[in-house]
């Protein structure tokens, strides 16, 4: 038989009454007794929610609330139990309504009374409010967490607690900073070729997130699903709808001269969008979508201490790992993304206590203090690859140790990453290079016809000095012949005639 759930709550309560906990003084003060214990879940899966009870000792004069709710069972329900919602419609089915029976199905995401159990009889346009309310633990909404009890729609956050506002973020991650994904967004042109049918326009890597393609031309949309175990299928779509593929909803739209999908994932699987062509057209492929960082560093367990007494350290380090298949790669695979940065090395100290006394005598140490950090040494820089015009020096660095006898051995570099590891190389010779400069030439060595002049060429450094080390097959030449025009030998000796006759 059916009984009502309230009944089930009287009983419940009774028992409570047996079972009380040692009323806090809190409670004493506000005339309350302690709160019993909490009832078995609604659920045993799929998010529930359980209640405890509690007893106004002075009549009907307490503030407040005498039931309390609490989530429970929210491990996901295994998938051939199908909709919480549904279970509760199908269970009318051998219950006759207006003198018939009916196979009922739910009716979801109902605005005005969410809570309330509204059946539609399959195959028929009818509508009936089976129970005002649907059992604790329903889902209010399909696509929300929020879920009733006792006919009321409860916010749920993310976090799967009652009241709560914690909200994933655009990476998945419930109550997150969006620093596990990044954001995706572009577009690209696909051009119509006669040698092939479609292109590659866009590759959406598994567990991406808030995908939208919008595809504006005449070209088909088509998605390509590759799984990490290899398996590959083509998915193409003819009407507006939704569509499973890999376990992941795609709802695809269309409308003249444009297609769009909607995915909010996180995809099972690597999409390949395609877009296939029908005209000679081109089409524009607009996308954007939130792509989860693969490969993150992780940070190792720390190395064993250096010493094993008397005051040593251990240090850690970070790997690079993908996240997908949960292994460790190569570092560059976690430099790809600017967000995601390398650890520090942290540092501890270990095996603090004194070292045991040998032969009744207590053991001397070398010095009274622990052993002292590995560090960076490097050589002599080398020498500067050119003289001038700026060139470059290297050096090599290793990592060392001291050891308890002051003896200093090479190590392995990770247990200098505590500390920045010194420069390998630097620039040097900045200054220009020395360089001829030329004077002003000299007066002609004759009057008229040809001669020579000179002038004084030397080669000076950055400073302005006269220097050496300029290039001898660059110096300008310092002498050159010099031939006065005819025109101006001619009024030149017109002026040395005049100069030379005697006045008459």
């Amino acid at each position: 038989c059916r009984c009502c759930p309230m009944f089930y709550i009287f009983l419940n309560f009774c028992h409570l009454q047996t079972s009380r906990t040692t009323r806090s003084d809190e409670d004493k003060d506000l005339g309350w007794d302690a709160w019993g214990p909490w009832s078995d879940c609604s659920r045993t899966c799929g998010g529930g929610a359980s209640y405890s009870l509690r007893r106004c000792l002075n009549g009907r004069n307490c503030e407040g609330r005498n039931i309390k709710y609490k989530t429970c069972s929210n491990m996901e329900c295994p998938v051939e139990s199908g909709d919480f919602r549904a279970q509760q419609c199908s269970a009318h089915n051998d219950i006759k309504y207006k003198g018939e029976t009916y196979e009922w199905l739910p009716v979801s995401n109902d605005l005005v009374t969410p809570c309330a159990l509204k059946c539609q009889a399959k195959g028929k346009n009818l509508v009936v409010e089976l129970a005002p309310k649907v059992l604790d633990g329903t889902r209010c909404k399909t696509d929300s967490l929020d879920m009733c009890i006792n006919g009321i729609c409860q916010a749920v956050g993310c976090d799967l607690q009652l009241g709560s506002n914690a909200k994933e973020d655009n990476c998945g991650v419930c109550a997150g900073d969006s620093s596990t994904c990044r954001l995706v967004r572009g577009q690209t042109k696909t051009h119509v070729s006669p040698e092939k049918a479609e292109e590659t326009a866009i590759a959406v890597p598994y567990g991406s997130r808030n995908v939208r393609i919008t595809a504006k031309g005449p070209g088909h949309l088509v998605i390509e699903s590759n799984t990490l175990q290899g398996k590959k299928e083509e998915h193409t779509f003819s009407s507006p709808g939704s569509s499973l593929i890999e376990n992941t909803n795609v709802e695809f739209q269309k409308g003249p001269d444009r297609q769009t999908l909607r995915i909010q994932g996180p995809l099972g699987a690597d999409f390949i969008v395609k877009v296939r062509y029908v005209s000679p057209r081109d089409t524009l492929v607009q996308f954007l979508y939130y792509q989860p960082i693969s490969h993150q560093w992780k940070e190792t367990d720390f190395f064993p201490c250096t010493v094993t007494c008397g005051g040593g350290y251990q240090l850690n380090s970070a790997e690079c790992i993908d996240v997908r298949l949960n292994r460790v790669v190569p570092d560059h695979y976690c430099h790809y993304y600017p967000e995601n940065k390398k650890p520090k090395p942290k540092l501890k100290e270990c095996n603090m206590d004194p070292c045991p006394a040998s032969d009744g005598y207590k053991e001397i140490m070398p010095y009274d203090h622990f052993q002292p950090l590995p560090r960076w040494e490097h050589n002599p820089w080398t020498a500067c690859s050119v003289s001038c015009g700026g060139g470059i020096q290297r050096r090599t660095v290793i990592c060392v140790e001291e050891t308890v006898h002051s003896e200093i051995l090479q190590v392995e570099e990770w247990k200098c990453m505590y500390t920045p590891k010194p420069t390998l190389m630097q620039t040097c010779n900045l200054f220009d290079c020395p360089k001829w400069v030329a004077m002003e030439w000299s007066q002609c060595t004759v009057t008229c016809g040809r001669g020579l002049r000179y002038r004084v060429v030397l080669c000076i450094d950055h400073h302005g000095q006269h220097t050496g080390g300029c290039n001898p097959q660059l110096k300008p030449h310092i002498k050159e012949e010099s031939k006065l025009p005819w025109f101006k030998q001619a009024q030149e000796l017109d002026d040395i005639r005049s100069a030379s006759e005697e006045p008459s």
